[in-house]
């Protein structure tokens, strides 16, 4: 990581441009399976897992463009797969955020366990354990809300749970929550 390194007793001005985060990004995109109205995207780094999620969209049917260098404009109206593509979920971790949007949708959805992380294995049990409580058990199911609580997981951890949760009609509540997902 570069280093900036202040000497002085100079007051500091001007200003310093902030990419968008690939962890915020990519839940949104995933979230936009839940409307069936058009989404523009500001801000979106250029990354591959952000790349292969705007592939893994458009292969389900998703329209995808780019409106400039950092804006993403998607309409995922004419999704109508229920299953993500095998090649593009096994070549990233954050593939698992398609599961709860797909399931919101549909009801029901097929996700293979996903892959790609080069640290090491990166459990899915959060994430089943909390469908599950929602009313996932393998078939089609009405959502119905939850009091989840949440234990050694952050933010991409519970977003499974969190997107199906926001597309049923009951109230779910998630507390807990442990360390950031990397």
């Amino acid at each position: 990581m570069a280093r900036i390194e202040i000497e002085g007793g100079v007051a500091l001005s001007g200003s310093v441009v902030v990419s968008g985060a690939k962890n915020a990004v990519l839940p949104i995109l995933m979230a936009s399976l839940l409307t069936d109205q058009p989404c523009r995207l500001k801000n979106v780094p250029h990354l591959k897992d952000v790349t292969t999620t705007i592939e893994l969209l458009a292969q389900m049917g998703a329209e995808v463009g780019l409106a400039d260098q950092l804006t993403i404009e998607l309409d995922t109206s004419g999704v109508t797969h229920q299953e993500a593509p095998y090649d593009l979920v096994k070549t990233m971790r954050a593939s698992v955020l398609v599961l709860g949007p797909l399931l919101g949708r549909f009801g029901k959805a097929r996700v293979s366990l996903p892959g790609g992380c080069a640290i090491g294995a990166r459990p899915v049990d959060q994430h089943l354990r909390g469908l599950t409580a929602l009313g996932a058990d393998g078939g089609d199911f009405p959502t119905r809300g939850a009091s989840l609580v949440v234990t050694g997981a952050g933010g991409l951890g519970t977003f499974a749970c969190r997107a199906l949760a926001a597309s049923g009609a009951e109230v779910t509540v998630v507390s807990g929550g442990g360390a950031p997902d990397a």
